[in-house]
């Protein structure tokens, strides 16, 4: 058996923490299951991970990188603010429907009294809100902007979660993206076009 080259093994150490911290959480998950579940001795992890807290924040900074890039490559392709609205709410439903896992990392709850680690969840939603706010043009100033980008930033958390607990399953699954994106797009939209400077 072919033994894995350093790149290999780190890859396949993210993706069985990844699936431990979602499925079990931060707390509860450790260093020596994380090593069991791969296979290896925990000394290894460690030569990978300085920490579990080091492997968690860099799972946390590589789901945020990943769904900005989804998010901002939609929009971009998109041909007016109706579409890029529309298109942003499908790539970021899109990644919690394939990607189950990363979200509920994203979005649990176990870690709330852990300041860097709230911090660390944070800054994603600081950098969708940064992402989502110059689509706001509305003759509105920056803080108000800024407040309604957060705004749209909570709708779309609020729907992914209330989707992982009520998650269908089935074949069907997959067209669960365009249409979450359409009804959470039609609430966005229809409350953005109300809105006006004050």
């Amino acid at each position: 058996m072919r033994r894995l080259t350093a790149g290999e093994r780190r890859a396949q150490l993210i993706a069985v923490a990844l699936e431990l911290f979602a499925r079990r959480g931060y707390r509860a998950t450790t260093m020596d299951d994380i090593a069991e579940a791969a296979g290896v001795t925990k000394p290894l992890v460690y030569q990978h991970f300085s920490s579990k807290r080091a492997l968690y924040l860099e799972l946390v900074d590589s789901i945020a990188h990943e769904l900005l890039i989804a998010v901002r490559s939609a929009v971009m392709q998109a041909e007016g603010p109706r579409q890029q609205v529309e298109r942003g709410f499908a790539a970021y439903f899109g990644l919690v429907i394939t990607r189950e896992a990363e979200f509920r990392l994203l979005y649990g709850r176990d870690h709330a009294d852990d300041e860097e680690l709230g911090r660390a969840l944070r800054t994603v939603e600081d950098a969708m809100a940064a992402a989502i706010e110059p689509l706001i043009d509305a003759g509105l100033d920056d803080d108000h902007r800024r407040l309604l980008a957060y705004a749209v930033v909570g709708m779309a958390e609020g729907a992914s979660r209330r989707f992982m607990e009520q998650r269908p399953t089935g074949a069907a699954v997959e067209q669960e993206a365009p249409r979450l994106a359409q009804r959470i797009a039609d609430l966005a939209w229809a409350g953005l076009r109300s809105v006006h400077p004050d």
